[in-house]
């Protein structure tokens, strides 16, 4: 075989190599979030000691009774907006009862990374906001961090309705995970008709 022959050949290869690899990271680097009540979800971001405190005081690993946490005892489906981003079968009614709410953002690539989401909802507007990092890479790692320090002075205060922020501290992936999550909020956090 010829020289040129064979570099038409690798130039081909190499062609159909990028052609599938872009086939099956076409779907990829999409945000999602989750109610971490979900059973799917687990608890991501406490401990194994926390969870198994969390499960010793709640019988049939049920959510607490306060009414401080955002389960109805429905279960987590798809979203009424789009089902591979969002996971809760509840639809936001606009109207959102009090509570804690925890929801688990993923992005990256391939969902590597991941933030747990904590919100405070009072009289509709968000009153506080934790930010548990779960990074991939020290680069996720610190944009994780600048994220979660940030946060707080974008949306504490602010109607929980139709909230949405747009990059915060130069973190552009975890932001849409953070706004996929606040969707997810406004679901939980409807009261329902």
């Amino acid at each position: 075989m010829t020289e040129k022959n064979t570099l038409k050949k690798s130039a081909t290869l190499a062609a159909a190599g990028l052609v599938v690899a872009g086939a099956l990271l076409a779907g990829c680097g999409e945000s999602k979030a989750t109610p971490m009540d979900d059973a799917y979800a687990g608890n991501s971001g406490e401990t194994e000691k926390s969870q198994e405190e969390q499960s010793q005081s709640q019988p049939n690993g049920s959510d607490s009774s306060d009414g401080s946490d955002s389960s109805d005892g429905s279960d987590s489906g798809s979203s009424h907006n789009d089902p591979s981003t969002t996971t809760s079968d509840k639809k936001d009614t606009g109207n959102y009862k009090d509570g804690n709410y925890s929801i688990n953002g993923q992005y990256g690539p391939v969902g590597e990374d991941s933030i747990d989401v904590h919100l405070t909802i009072k009289d509709g507007n968000v009153e506080t906001v934790k930010i548990i990092g779960h990074p991939f890479t020290t680069i996720s790692k610190n944009h994780q961090d600048d994220f979660a320090k940030a946060i707080n002075g974008v949306v504490d205060g602010k109607p929980l309705k139709g909230l949405k922020v747009d990059k915060v501290a130069g973190a552009s992936w975890t932001s849409d995970a953070f706004n996929k999550a606040l969707e997810v909020a406004r679901q939980e956090a409807s009261i329902q008709e």
